[in-house]
């Protein structure tokens, strides 16, 4: 048996909030977008969270994303997204995300953040929330400026085909591993894991989550604290957490599993 690892969505799986919709004004404050722009690329991401990851909305919505992004500037988006972190980004953090973060460290769990957004923007809310590993879209680059142009995007099944690299790499046993998100554009990612777990789910992957019998967790609320520190948790917090959330989940998982199979 391999290791094992936590696969989490970002955007309304960890943030309340879609991390791009989160960071517009910092964005055209620094002279990255307009304001027009970066809501439309905001406002796609979310509306295509809650349909089909079809080729032709996967490569719309990545035309879109790269439309905005054009001729920004690698090492500004970076700055921005760090800047932004205590008093627009960390707002947003579920505190049920963040214990469940915390409890998959205490058990011994890799934590990796699995998102759609740009990969620039995605690693310092990564690092800020304690995570192992990123999984996220990498933009084409010439000159430190984004061409317009995406060159991994990391949506829909191809989020369950970078978990599979990683997995490889790292030696993760997926049929080990968890996997949350609140999107029926995850379901191979969800699909992909021996633990899918939804959260806070559109009506569609509430219906497949009751279909297929798999846990369904709620959060309500950001956690109320602006401090970085505290998405980066104390020991003994998640050594509080940890057992009571992950045997929660197993006899969750399994119970539905007994449901879905007759037993």
């Amino acid at each position: 048996m391999g290791r094992s690892a936590a696969f989490f969505d970002l955007d309304k799986t960890i943030l309340a909030t879609a991390s791009a919709a989160a960071l517009t004004g910092r964005f055209v404050r620094a002279g990255l977008a307009t304001r027009r722009n970066a809501l439309r690329s905001a406002y796609a991401q979310l509306a295509y969270q809650f349909g089909q990851a079809t080729a032709g909305q996967t490569e719309r919505l990545g035309s879109a994303m790269g439309r905005t992004a054009t001729g920004w500037d690698v090492d500004l988006v970076g700055s921005t997204t760090q800047t932004a972190l205590d008093k627009v980004i960390a707002p947003q953090v579920f505190a049920g995300a963040t214990q469940l973060i915390e409890a998959h460290h205490a058990a011994g769990t890799d934590v990796v953040i699995c998102t759609a957004a740009a990969h620039e923007v995605a690693q310092p809310i990564a690092a800020m929330l304690g995570a192992d590993h990123l999984l996220a879209t990498a933009m084409e680059i010439e000159d430190d400026r984004y061409t317009g142009q995406i060159a991994q995007f990391n949506y829909g099944p191809a989020k369950a085909e970078a978990m599979h690299q990683l997995a490889d790499s790292q030696g993760y046993d997926l049929a080990t591993c968890f996997a949350y998100s609140d999107s029926i554009t995850d379901l191979p990612m969800l699909e992909a894991v021996g633990h899918p777990v939804v959260v806070n789910p559109s009506t569609a992957l509430r219906l497949e989550a009751e279909r297929r019998g798999w846990p369904v967790m709620r959060f309500a609320t950001p956690a109320p604290t602006k401090r970085r520190w505290a998405w980066q948790g104390a020991a003994w917090a998640g050594a509080v957490v940890a057992p009571a959330v992950l045997t929660w989940l197993a006899h969750r998982w399994t119970g539905r599993r007994r449901i879905a199979s007759g037993g």
